[in-house]
């Protein structure tokens, strides 16, 4: 099979320069376009306040105005990176898919390690694409039997014996704001050799309480100056940015 000189999957794409087709992307307004909210009645400027109240613009604060057009702007800015964001997620996929769909039909095999995570290296080793792929999981009622069982530990632990476990148990049934479990610090309970029936027993209810209701893809990207160097993360999250 003869393998294309030029690849136009992988052609330049630009977050700077991306305009997604008019069918894809629902109008927003910009930050220029919408610097503030005001609406004119009667010939009279007003802006809704936060219970849909109609109030003439002269009776706002000036802070308050200030506030509201530096929300807007930074929103404006905000949604529009956003789009770009996922149309660049849409254009990676689609861009991996093409390169597997040959790599099938050279070799009649696709691309991947357990789970689909695949990774993907620039010939000189710098630079890296990784896909994986991490089950959902939701925990079953047997999950409140192990907490039941974890208890009856707790009580007859002494209270200065097991602080740090006592602590990732603390954790682990502290249910979050969004009302879901601390996944993370449940599963680390699975890792703890603790020589107890009941324990055990508590153990055994967590892992019949786990349930896989799907699965999720990610894309990272890393890149590196040398070979001997450590990969970088070249970070999207604006929390990390």
């Amino acid at each position: 099979m003869k393998w294309p000189s030029r690849w136009p999957p992988f052609a330049p794409f630009s977050l700077r320069s991306a305009r997604s087709p008019p069918d894809r992307r629902t109008p927003v307004q910009t930050a220029t376009e919408a610097s503030t909210s005001a609406i004119v009645v009667g010939g009279k400027s007003y802006m809704p306040d936060a219970k849909g109240n109609l109030v003439p613009i002269e009776a706002i604060k000036p802070a308050d105005k200030l506030e509201d057009e530096t929300v807007r702007k930074i929103l404006g800015h905000a949604v529009d990176l956003s789009a770009q964001v996922t149309r660049f997620k849409e254009h990676t996929f689609d861009d991996l898919s093409a390169f597997e769909a040959l790599l099938a039909q050279e070799y009649g095999a696709s691309k991947g390690g357990a789970k689909g995570n695949k990774t993907f290296m620039t010939f000189d080793g710098l630079k890296k694409v990784t896909v994986q792929v991490a089950d959902l999981i939701a925990f079953g009622s047997q999950l409140q039997i192990a907490k039941g069982l974890i208890d009856e530990c707790l009580t007859e632990w002494s209270a200065e014996s097991r602080v740090e476990i006592r602590a990732i148990i603390s954790r682990a049934f502290n249910v979050e704001k969004q009302g879901q479990i601390n996944r993370t610090e449940i599963l680390m309970l699975l890792r703890l050799d603790i020589d107890d029936e009941r324990w055990q027993r508590a153990m055994e209810a967590i892992r019949a309480a786990m349930r896989v209701i799907g699965s999720k893809t990610y894309v990272r990207c890393y890149e590196r100056n040398d070979q001997s160097e450590d990969f970088r993360a070249v970070t999207i999250d604006l929390a990390k940015a």
